[in-house]
């Protein structure tokens, strides 16, 4: 268990980051090399998986992807690529831009056990309960980290914004280190619960022989780098699905949780625009999405597009 408070640049409340810190503006160069590797891409098409940004001269698109992990890994943890001019092409040549910068962040996992690559996010008209991820809904999604039950958890996430809803949709990002220096200063007691191994739901994603649930702490400390497994949903679902109360202890640690993070202090809100490219920590960052309403219309859905990248572990969902 970490027994000390952190103070570097991983533990940040929201008063102390401004959009500067975390908003990196594309140049004029990358635009136009971004213009010359679309049309790269249409005189010599290859399915998106097999792209590699080895294939194409990107020296300008390759520096604005060094300043956002240089901001993922050293700065707040989040970052958002404003003015690339990705609305000015065919989403099928964007997400296979998409995919090729976000090999420049690290190597790209599954995000499904099918090995689902690119995941599109949009609401699929379920309501959100087993087996159905809030990602394919339009409901309110609490602070998390992606995959929190998984063996091996991303380390990076990104998403291409190429439409946003009517209304809602709004992101949030937060500092886990904050949140467990706050919970290490207040509620040590708590703290030592949430080292515990818990049950999580696995959202059905795993070998149909496999169990449907599985342990993890919400906390783990490595002596260098915190993990925490931030979705009190699924813990909430997993007790549910093994058959399992949840311990007074355990939800009242939950509970407090949910409150600290409730806070707008310990957060910045923002909303990801159409062209919009955002990469997050998903070690040390939680990140929130309000409820929405879609505009009418399939062909004006709310949608993006997402990568994880793991540089660790097999390439497979479990990794």
């Amino acid at each position: 268990m970490l027994e000390t408070i952190i103070s570097d640049h991983r533990a940040w409340m929201g008063e102390d980051i401004q959009a500067k810190d975390w908003c990196v503006t594309v140049s004029d160069d990358a635009n136009k090399e971004l213009a010359d590797l679309v049309e790269a891409l249409q005189r010599a098409p290859l399915p998106t998986l097999l792209q590699t940004p080895e294939n194409y001269p990107l020296p300008a698109l390759q520096n604005i992807i060094q300043q956002a992990r240089l901001i993922l890994d050293e700065g707040c943890g989040f970052t958002v690529l404003k003015g690339l001019g990705v609305k000015d092409y065919g989403v099928k040549d964007m997400v296979s831009v998409f995919w090729i910068l976000g090999q420049l962040v690290g190597r790209p996992v599954a995000q499904k056990f099918d090995g689902t690559m690119i995941y599109d996010v949009t609401d699929g008209g379920e309501e959100f309960g087993y087996g159905v991820r809030g990602s394919h809904t339009r409901v309110e999604l609490n602070f998390h980290i992606d995959n929190a039950f998984g063996t091996a958890v991303p380390h990076y996430v990104g998403l291409l914004c190429w439409q946003t809803a009517r209304s809602g949709g709004v992101s949030r990002f937060c500092s886990l280190y904050s949140l467990h220096n706050r919970l290490l200063s207040d509620y040590p007691e708590l703290l030592e619960v949430l080292y515990q191994p818990t049950i999580y739901d696995r959202q059905a994603e795993h070998h149909p022989q496999s169990t449907k649930t599985t342990l993890a702490p919400f906390f783990q400390w490595d002596g260098k780098r915190l993990l925490c497994r931030a979705n009190i949903s699924l813990i909430r679902k997993g007790h549910s699905v093994a058959g399992q109360n949840i311990s007074s202890t355990l939800e009242k640690a939950l509970t407090v949780v949910e409150d600290l993070l409730t806070d707008p202090v310990v957060w910045v809100e923002t909303q990801l625009s159409p062209g919009d490219l955002h990469y997050l920590n998903n070690i040390n960052i939680a990140h929130y999405r309000s409820g929405f309403i879609d505009h009418p219309g399939s062909g004006q859905k709310r949608r993006f597009y997402r990568t994880w990248h793991r540089d660790t572990g097999g390439q497979n969902y479990d990794g």
